[in-house]
């Protein structure tokens, strides 16, 4: 008798445990749960957080749909809360977020990819997708017929032209002529522009800078613009290569909450394809259909996912 009660009590204990495990589970990680994929405010984040949308659910992951939620800080908070679950952020803005702007791993694509992801896996448990083989840093860019004529393909050129007393006229922001980033290319690349020779824009929106450069606005044959801008092809401008690494590389990169990519561990090799398809001229492209050409970013993201052959 000793022995059938000892039975029961270890069979009784056995199924407690297992019972518990398995609620335990689902409630961490519920496997059917949808994916929330959201963006920043930029037609760029929408777009690339469209494509990972489509192309998740096209796999059968159900996803909500919440883009353009808000500025870094908003969509940044919100994964880190569990209220989102994937949106694109890149490479460069680690070193904002882990207050190491100073380490040279950030003007590498892959080394700056490499101690991103390290930091926030670390940190927050977000595990940090395939990169696209791009960067949306601020650069320079130059009309067409200005670099053909002088034949303007890099910052090193860019710099013989002005030490040569070329007509620059730039257009560009506040924050980018007086925050840094122009000192810091001038230093390294060895030129210095006057004040006649910039034309500081109110707000600096790269939608203005480029329309100064295309419509020859006071002169102006250069803008400031972002690596990846649609507007650059539109305005026939020739992005100059930063040919010494003087900027930080912002890589767009998918990144996921660690719960939610253990639930679906078949999303990292999904999204991979996709983003490693993704490089500067692709996304310029891409992105004029959205800024200039006024198409829903949406619809930009399906077409170019089914000429990829990556929608089921």
């Amino acid at each position: 008798m000793d022995c059938n009660r000892q039975r029961k009590r270890v069979c009784t204990r056995v199924k407690f445990l297992l019972v518990s495990a398995v609620l335990a589970f689902v409630t961490v990680v519920p496997v059917h749960a949808a994916v929330v994929v959201s963006s920043k405010l930029s037609s760029e984040s929408a777009m690339i957080g469209q494509m990972i949308r489509l192309l998740l659910d096209s796999h059968g992951i159900p996803t909500v749909d919440r883009m353009t939620l808000g500025a870094t800080p908003v969509v940044r908070k919100a994964l880190l809360a569990g209220e989102i679950d994937v949106y694109v952020e890149y490479t460069g803005n680690a070193g904002f977020f882990f207050n190491a702007m100073g380490d040279p791993a950030w003007k590498d694509l892959q080394q700056g990819y490499a101690l991103g992801s390290r930091l926030d896996y670390q940190a927050n448990h977000i595990v940090w997708l395939a990169p696209a083989n791009a960067s949306n840093a601020w650069a320079l860019a130059v009309r067409q017929d200005v670099a053909t004529a002088n034949h303007l393909r890099t910052m090193s050129d860019f710099a013989r032209w002005v030490r040569a007393g070329g007509q620059v006229v730039l257009a560009c922001s506040a924050e980018f002529a007086n925050a840094g980033t122009l000192r810091s290319l001038e230093k390294t690349y060895g030129f210095a522009l006057r004040p006649d020779q910039m034309i500081v824009l109110a707000g600096g929106e790269t939608s203005a800078t480029i329309g100064a450069a295309a419509a020859r606005t006071n002169g102006v044959n250069t803008a400031m613009v972002y690596g990846t801008d649609g507007g650059i092809i539109a305005a026939r401008l020739v992005l100059l290569d930063d040919d010494r690494h003087n900027q930080p590389v912002y890589a767009p990169v998918p990144i996921a909450r660690e719960a939610i990519v253990r639930a679906y561990p078949q999303i990292p090799a999904l999204v991979r394809p996709l983003m490693q398809s993704l490089g500067s001229d692709t996304l310029r492209r891409l992105n004029a259909r959205v800024q200039i050409d006024g198409e829903a970013a949406q619809a930009v993201a399906a077409d170019y996912l089914r000429g990829q052959g990556l929608l089921k």
